[in-house]
């Protein structure tokens, strides 16, 4: 393959290609399962797929909003930087099952039963606080947008791989997402998962077997990692150190926690036609898990393969570029491409959904019709997706890394509000509420007292632990609540069962 900077005809013709075929299923996706003629005039057909997802679709639509372009980017990046540490995104998706398991189907019902489109919908159908749905709204757009931002990176790492330069590619591959987003809501990307899937799982497959064979096999992959960790010296390495442990497992959890809080994920778990259909998809989605993982060796194999590069980000398309002939590292960029369309489209559906129905409704027309709150929110998912592409073309990119850290440690805070309610009544919403700002204030001073990073050092009778921000904030969070409910007694708001 040429070298970068030259642009690669045949790997670019193969990406076009995939893109284009995704690009028409996008605009057909309008047609497919629709709720007939006033398809797209109700926010629930427009922005939830008219509730009407089996388990497949389910599967294929979540795993493509968690299991995202960046991942496939940036999981290998960082097993290639640090080494084992890098690995807590596995732990993480395989503790986050259970959690959906037990946890999504109550959320499912409560939605579905009310008519809820957002977590904050439901939490104002449960605390009939305006001021904690609010909270919850607006943390979900700001967790968002960061992450949108990182699927544009994702995007861009392997435009710049293809040989392709200037910002008009990304600009142009965003604007035929952004069209068929708005005449197809969720239905596109539903779609799309399907194709994304496939070409990811095909990738990754073939890596797994091949590039080793070409290596020499996994022996000399991991001796080639260890011998690069032992030079760099540090916290790196094939095994973690003793230090790694707690701030890897607390990081876990953390994430696993978060994971779906984020309001892509639960507009995935809103969209399912039933509670069963969740609980079948907590048991099949770790499939996703094994893939995860062996994305994750790619970057053992950049050593082997003598890969060096700029920047992290670039390893898993220089692999590519140095290991494949032209088309099959056209069609492994064409899956992480098309790998961010699907999470971004579902991301900007569910900030939209946000706007749409928490500050909207409430503040600027209550009395809006199914079809306006529709109309609003289309336009809502354009103006989402610009600002994304503004944010990256703008903006350093350390800075939508650094939000998209925080990003996470928001969200968290949101988890209270939007399961504790789920399984006992005792909260009320301005114990909730307090406890969210605390949560928010405390792990925002933190992350920027530790240059926005995500984790923290405690010093507890001399003894240090290192752990995820996140976690810290959570439990500030949580402990403020049951002190101000405890304070407050039978005033805490106003809880509907």
């Amino acid at each position: 393959m040429e070298v970068q900077g030259q642009i690669n005809w045949v790997a670019l013709s193969v990406f076009v290609f995939f893109f284009a075929l995704v690009t028409v299923m996008g605009f057909w996706a309008s047609r497919w399962q629709s709720g007939g003629a006033n398809k797209g005039a109700h926010l629930d057909e427009w922005g939830l797929g008219g509730r009407n997802f089996g388990t497949w679709i389910t599967w294929f639509l979540v795993g493509g909003d968690f299991y995202t372009a960046y991942t496939v980017i940036a999981v290998p990046a960082l097993v290639y930087a640090v080494g084992a540490y890098g690995f807590f995104a596995l732990p993480y998706t395989i503790l986050v099952y259970p959690i959906v398991f037990a946890v999504m189907p109550r959320l499912w019902h409560a939605a579905a039963k009310a008519g809820h489109v957002t977590a904050a919908d439901v939490v104002y159908g449960r605390y009939q606080s305006r001021p904690l749905e609010f909270a919850i709204a607006l943390t979900g757009v700001f967790a968002t947008m960061p992450n949108i931002a990182l699927q544009l990176i994702g995007m861009e790492v392997v435009i710049k791989a293809l040989g392709l330069t200037g910002e008009l590619p990304l600009g142009a591959a965003f604007v035929i997402l952004a069209l068929y987003t708005y005449s197809a809501g969720l239905r596109a990307p539903a779609l799309i998962a399907f194709v994304k899937d496939l070409m990811i799982y095909i990738v990754v497959i073939v890596a797994v077997i091949l590039v080793p064979m070409k290596l020499g096999g996994y022996g000399a992959v991991f001796s080639a990692a260890g011998d690069a960790f032992a030079a760099k010296g540090g916290n790196t390495g094939l095994t973690l150190k003793s230090a790694q442990v707690l701030p890897f497992a607390t990081l876990a959890l953390g994430s696993a926690m978060a994971a779906f809080m984020y309001p892509h994920t639960l507009t995935g778990i809103f969209a399912a036609k039933s509670a069963d259909t969740i609980r079948k998809n907590a048991i099949f989605l770790p499939a996703y898990t094994v893939l995860l993982g062996l994305i994750a060796l790619l970057g053992f194999m950049a050593y082997a393969a003598k890969i060096t590069v700029k920047t992290n980000n670039d390893v898993v398309p220089a692999l590519f570029t140095a290991l494949f002939p032209s088309w099959f590292a056209g069609f492994a960029f064409a899956a992480i491409a098309i790998g961010a369309l699907v999470p971004a489209a579902v991301m900007s559906i569910g900030a939209a959904n946000l706007f749409t129905r928490n500050f909207w409704k409430p503040y600027v027309n209550p009395a809006v019709s199914p079809a306006g709150e529709a109309k609003v929110a289309k336009l809502v998912s354009l103006v989402v997706k610009v600002g994304a592409l503004v944010f990256i073309l703008f903006l350093p990119t350390k800075f939508a890394l650094d939000l998209q850290l925080l990003g996470g440690m928001w969200i968290l805070q949101t988890f209270p509000s939007v399961v504790f309610g789920l399984f006992f009544g005792w909260f009320g919403a301005r114990s909730l509420l307090t406890g969210w700002a605390v949560g928010i204030a405390s792990g925002s001073y933190l992350a920027y007292a530790d240059g926005i990073k995500p984790i923290h050092t405690l010093v507890i009778g001399g003894d240090s632990y290192t752990m995820y921000t996140g976690l810290i904030a959570l439990a500030l969070n949580v402990g403020v609540a049951v002190i101000v409910r405890l304070a407050l007694g039978q005033k805490d708001g106003i809880t509907k069962k």
